[in-house]
Formats: C-alpha cells, sequence, structure tokens
C-alpha cells in the first residue's frame, strides 16, 4: 500500500504491535524489525491511514529506525517499565555499537532532520556526550553531538541522578519486594541502579542542503565512541523554510542581545521589550543563540523570531543563593507573565522561537519552566521547548490563551499544565513528545478549570503518568488528539479526581480521540489501567461525561477502566458516563474493567480481538449478593469481542459480578483498517 506525501509515493508501515504477559514479558510478533524496500512513513509507529485526522498535523515525516536499513540489533519490542523499548516509538528502536550504521531513505524533500536517541549515563551519573556521524547519499558528513545529560533518572520519586542511591524512601511500599523495606526482616536487597527511566533524548540539524525524495540519511556510530552502544528510536525529516524577518520592530540585537550566545542577553531582551512596548511595535529576536539564564517577564508584548529553528533562546539552570518566595532553589530561561495575584499579564503574543533550557532534575517548587505565570488573552504559537521542567505551566486565575502549533519535548515533568483557574483557553495542533509526568494536563487545584479545550494535539511515549490528564472541572472538551505509548503510572486519556482538585462539574466532552499501545501496568496495584481510565481517589465523579468517537488501538491490558482506590472504595463513585460510537481494536484482556461503584452506558460500542471477557465488572469488591455495585447500561448496537460472542452479553446486565482480578494477558494482533 502507497501513499503521496507531499509528492513522494511511500510505503506505509506495517502496524507494529505487541502484547504482554502479566508477568511484563514481552511478545514479539512476525512483522517487527524488517527493513522495508522503500521509506515507511509512520504516525505513532502505525499505518497513518489508522489515525487519520487525529492528532496535531505536522510538517516533518516520522520514519521508525526499526522500519530502515540497518546492520545494527531490532530491540523490543517491550511494554515493561524501565528498558529501553518501553519507552520508545512503538515499543521497538535499533541498537548500534561503533561503526555500526541506520540509514533512512526520505520520503519527500528535506533539509532538516531530529534524531531521537539514547547512549549511556556515566557510570556515576551525570551523563555523557558521543558523537553521531549524519551523511546524504554518502557524503557532506556532518557530525552530531549526543548527549545522555538531559536523560537517565533513577529510584522513587521525586527521582534521582545517582544511579548508585539508596531508596529515596525506604519507609514507602515498593513492589520489587512486595514490602515496606524498612519495616521489613531481613531488609530486602534492592538492586542498583534502582527504576532506571527517562532515556531518551533527542537533537535537531539543519542539513545546510535540500536534499530529495529518495536521498539515503546514514546515521553511523564512528569507532572510538565514548558510548558503548547509541540506541536510535527514529528520524522525522522536513523541508523548513526561510527565517522569518520582520524589518519594522525592536530589533534585540539593536539592544545588545547576543546572537552568538557568548553574552547573557536577559538585559537586552528587557530593554527591548521596554522600548516596543513605549513604541507600540512587536520585538522581533533575529537568527542566533541567545543566552538567557533567568525568566524574562512579558505583560502586553508581542515577541517573535525567525522560526524555532533559527532562532534560540538557551539557558543555564541557575542556583539560587536562598530559595524564593514560592520555594523555588534554581532560576533559568524561560518567558513569564506576572503572577495572578498581582493580576497576571494580558496581551502576551509569543512566537517562531525555540527555548532550550538545563533541567536535569525534578525540584517540584522551581519555577524553571519554559512559559510560566498568567497570561490572559494571549498566544503562543509556533515555539519548540526542551530541557525544562514544564514547557509550560501557568498558574491562574487567567483567561483566553491560545497555545498552537509547538513542539515540547524532553521535560523532566508536564509538557503544559493548566493549573487552577485556567478558563476559556485553547490548547490545539501541538505535538510532544518524551514528558517525565503528563503531556497535556488541566488540574483544577482550589479553583477549577472551565471552558477549555484540548484538541487535534499529539502527545507520544510520557514515561510517567498519562498523556492527557483532566484533573476536575468544568465544562472541558478534549478532542482530536492522537495519545502514543505511555509507559508507567498512568496511561493515555485520565479523568481522574484525585490531587486536591476541585470536583467535576457541568460538563466532560473526550471526542474522537485515539490511542495506541496505551494502558500501563500500575506497578503499585500490579493490575492494567486502561487506554481511557477514570479515577475516584478523592472525590466522586459524577458530571456530564460523555466519550463519544474515540478509538482504542493495541491497548496492553483493558480499553475502558472506571477505577477507585481500595482503601475509599466504599466512600466515592462514578456515576453515569456515557460511551457512545467508540471503537475498540484489540486488547490484551477486557473491553471494560470496572472497581467502584457507580454506572455506565453503551451505546454503539464495537470491539474486536478481545482477549478475555469482556466486561471486568469487581465492583467495589463486597461481592452483594444483588451483584456488583457497577451498573452497565445497554443501550444497542455494542458489537464484537472475542470469538462470536458480544462484548457486552445480556447476561452481564446490569451489574452481575464477572470480576478476575488479574486476569492473563493475550496478545492481540496489530490494529487494521475497521
Amino acid at each position: 500500500m502507497s501513499w503521496s506525501f507531499k509528492g513522494a509515493a511511500v510505503i506505509v508501515a506495517t502496524a507494529v504491535g505487541l502484547g504482554v504477559l502479566s508477568t511484563g514479558t514481552a511478545l514479539a510478533r512476525p512483522d517487527v524489525g524488517r527493513a522495508a524496500a522503500g521509506p515507511v512513513v509512520t504516525r505513532a509507529a502505525l499505518d497513518p491511514s489508522l489515525v487519520a485526522g487525529r492528532g496535531a498535523d505536522v510538517g516533518f515525516a516520522e520514519q521508525e529506525a526499526e522500519n530502515a536499513a540497518t546492520n545494527g540489533a531490532v530491540i523490543g519490542p517491550d511494554r515493561a517499565a524501565y528498558t529501553l523499548p518501553s519507552e520508545a516509538s512503538g515499543r521497538t528502536a535499533v541498537k548500534l555499537t561503533p561503526t555500526e550504521y541506520v540509514e533512512f531513505t526520505l520520503p519527500a524533500a528535506a533539509n532538516a532532520i531530529t534524531v531521537r536517541y539514547s547512549i549511556p549515563d556515566a557510570p556515576e551519573g551525570g551523563g555523557i556526550t558521543a558523537p553521531l556521524d549524519v551523511t546524504v547519499n554518502g557524503k557532506s558528513r556532518k557530525t552530531m553531538t549526543l548527549t545522555s545529560q538531559y536523560a537517565w533518572l533513577y529510584n522513587q520519586y521525586p527521582f534521582s541522578n545517582d544511579p548508585n542511591a539508596d531508596l529515596l524512601h525506604s519507609d514507602w511500599w515498593i513492589t520489587e519486594c512486595s514490602c515496606v523495606p524498612d519495616a521489613t526482616t531481613p531488609a530486602p536487597v534492592i538492586a542498583k541502579p534502582f527504576r532506571p527511566s527517562h532515556f531518551y533524548d533527542e537533537q535537531r540539524l539543519l542539513l545546510g542542503t535540500t536534499y530529495r525524495a529518495g536521498d539515503t540519511v546514514r546515521l553511523t556510530v564512528p569507532a572510538g565512541s565514548k558510548a558503548a552502544w547509541t540506541v536510535v528510536d527514529l528520524l522525522d525529516s522536513q523541508l523548513v523554510g526561510a527565517p522569518h524577518v520582520r524589518l519594522v520592530a525592536a530589533n534585540a540585537v539593536l539592544f545588545g542581545a547576543d546572537p552568538t550566545g557568548r553574552r547573557d542577553s536577559a538585559d537586552a531582551l528587557d530593554r527591548a521589550i521596554a522600548y516596543a512596548k513605549r513604541k507600540h511595535l512587536k520585538v522581533y529576536i533575529p537568527p542566533g543563540t541567545y543566552q538567557v539564564n533567568r525568566h524574562i517577564i512579558v505583560d502586553d508584548v508581542t515577541i517573535e523570531g525567525a522560526g524555532n529553528w533559527y532562532t534560540i533562546i538557551k539557558g543555564r539552570e541557575v542556583a539560587l543563593a536562598e530559595p524564593a518566595p514560592d520555594g523555588s532553589v534554581h532560576t533559568g530561561v524561560g518567558f513569564y507573565g506576572k503572577d495572578a495575584a498581582d493580576g497576571g499579564s494580558k496581551n502576551v503574543h509569543l512566537s517562531g522561537f525555540a527555548i532550550e533550557g538545563d533541567v536535569r532534575e525534578r525540584v517540584d517548587t522551581d519555577q524553571v519552566n519554559g512559559i510560566g505565570g498568567a497570561m490572559s488573552d494571549s498566544t503562543i504559537d509556533g515555539l519548540h521547548i526542551r530541557h525544562t521542567k514544564v514547557g509550560l505551566w501557568f498558574d491562574g486565575p487567567m483567561s483566553n490563551v491560545r497555545v498552537t502549533n509547538s513542539i515540547i519535548v524532553d521535560q523532566i515533568a508536564d509538557a503544559l499544565n493548566f493549573h487552577t483557574g485556567v478558563t476559556n483557553s485553547v490548547v490545539s495542533n501541538n505535538f510532544v513528545r518524551n514528558t517525565g509526568d503528563d503531556g497535556l494536563a488541566m488540574w483544577s487545584e482550589k479553583t477549577a478549570n472551565a471552558n477549555n479545550t484540548f484538541d487535534h494535539n499529539t502527545v507520544q511515549s510520557p514515561v510517567l503518568a498519562n498523556g492527557i490528564a483532566i484533573y476536575g472541572g468544568t465544562d472541558n472538551t478534549v478532542s482530536g488528539n492522537l495519545v502514543a505509548d505511555p509507559v508507567r503510572e498512568g496511561s493515555a486519556i485520565h479523568v481522574g479526581a484525585r490531587f486536591g482538585a476541585e470536583a467535576f462539574a457541568g460538563k466532560l466532552r473526550i471526542t474522537d480521540n485515539t490511542t495506541v499501545r496505551a494502558g500501563t501496568l500500575e506497578l503499585n496495584w500490579n493490575i492494567g489501567l486502561g487506554a481511557i481510565w477514570f479515577y475516584a481517589l478523592d472525590k466522586d465523579i459524577d458530571a456530564d461525561v460523555r466519550v463519544t468517537g474515540d478509538r482504542y488501538l493495541d491497548s496492553t491490558y483493558n480499553a475502558i477502566m472506571l477505577v477507585s482506590e481500595y482503601a475509599v472504595k466504599d466512600l466515592y463513585a462514578i456515576n453515569g458516563v456515557r460511551f457512545k460510537d467508540v471503537k475498540v481494536d484489540g486488547t490484551g484482556t477486557s473491553v471494560v474493567s470496572a472497581r467502584v461503584a457507580g454506572s455506565a452506558s453503551f451505546e454503539n460500542v464495537d470491539a474486536r480481538n478481545v482477549g478475555a471477557v469482556g466486561v471486568n465488572n469487581c465492583g467495589s469488591f463486597n461481592f452483594t449478593p444483588s451483584g456488583s455495585e457497577f451498573a452497565l447500561t445497554d443501550l444497542g448496537s455494542n458489537d464484537g469481542g472475542r470469538g462470536t460472542e458480544s462484548w457486552l452479553a445480556p447476561w452481564l446486565l446490569p451489574n452481575t459480578i464477572t470480576c478476575d482480578d488479574r486476569p492473563p494477558v493475550v496478545t492481540p494482533p496489530a490494529p487494521s483498517a475497521w
């Protein structure tokens, strides 16, 4: 099968998938790791036709290394946490040793590439650097300098950079020994490094020449590399346009900004902003790399770069002499609105530049985010943000911010979080990869978020937590998104009454999203989560919640989960969630897993390649004579399952107990057209 990508005929990948046994052992499929005869373009490691119309419309072509020509070793597939394949896109990658290569055939004209990779940590932590040679058509060699300085976290939350560290919380229960180490005699031996994760990083490279479809890009690990191995996950190629020029503007260079990056440009940017506000001009930052090691406070100003490949704002993380009033112990590069307590900022417009931070550890009190503060009536467009703690963390109350067409990668925590009273705002057409916490989140702590929309974003490979998470709030929407490859302690889409969030109220609409290879093993519970999961931990979930038009592809465990914590199982419920026009293609276990009191209805929910009984209904585990405490309502046209049985059989209704606490996992076939 072929399709047209910017005028070039390319081969579409066979959808690559895998199953995971209940022990976490991966089962490989025979279609994994074969090099194709031509360029294989994927989206979230799938045939693009399977996710058409979902996720961000990006300017690059994704090519998985396992589909390219190589003399290296394909690793994976694997979905067990703390492994290199589990954090790779599609759960498979290529491992190279010195002199080995992986070679991609360009599917369309390109002058720029992004390489997602992993190299080893230093023995004592802190990372290493190593070269990777890039040649096109066997010549025009350039060398990328790869680094693991922003990768490799270890241990328990909030994690450590030290692979030799003892347990950070020896008084916590851990799955490795099914015990609390401090309370266990004899004390368990915990292998080090303990729980390594966050293996990958990525780098971009302008090739200097525009190459044609059919040209080959070879990535070779040179002899003598300090890296004993280099894992290449994928290559994104694109045609980057010429730099944007704004002639009538407050040009930051004229106010002393240094495009070579040798001198700090923070004060110069402040001067340019002040002048632009007085003269009612925009601020323009020409091509270059500008050193900025603190927050740039923005209010009522427009700042444009030449494009995020050309204008780079890059800074070091700086330790503060004493903690700031908000608890920060570091500062670093970032564009911040004023605090909401001081009225916040308004009319801020940021576009066309990259923000590169220097965050290598997770300190939750630190304000070392790419974008922060409060910004009402503002726009963020076309940015590229990496190596900050959170790409964009908004502390409301604030209203009417639009975040569009941006790329947020390689974060220690979230890519974006609407925190506390963010209203009437939109996050649309953004691409997120390799976050250390939720990709996109709305957290209604203290004040509800309301009337917000996450629409047509792509979120791939969140190492921890969820692709998209909604914690409380009123009248919010999650629509048209593509979420793939969550790794642990979360899944693709999450609706959570937790973290002290305000209760769900009004409407919550989850519409026309696609999840791929979602549903992780919850290590603390030792059960599999759903591709979409609802969690009533500290409140009921009883708003008007409707899930319509979603597609759940190749779910590792169940597709849909509704759950509460065992300690509060008789206190909180999930009531009246409505599922309609949903398709489930492949589950390791069930279509629905209910582990909570409450109810849900289902209409035109079609399923196939289901690994276990369609409904795993444990309710609140009280096993009353009248049946489960969770009731399911069949509104019709709920077809499919495994074999000839319907996944929502009449004998399951309304609340029959069909509880298998940890059913065996059956590997589904790879997703295909419905």
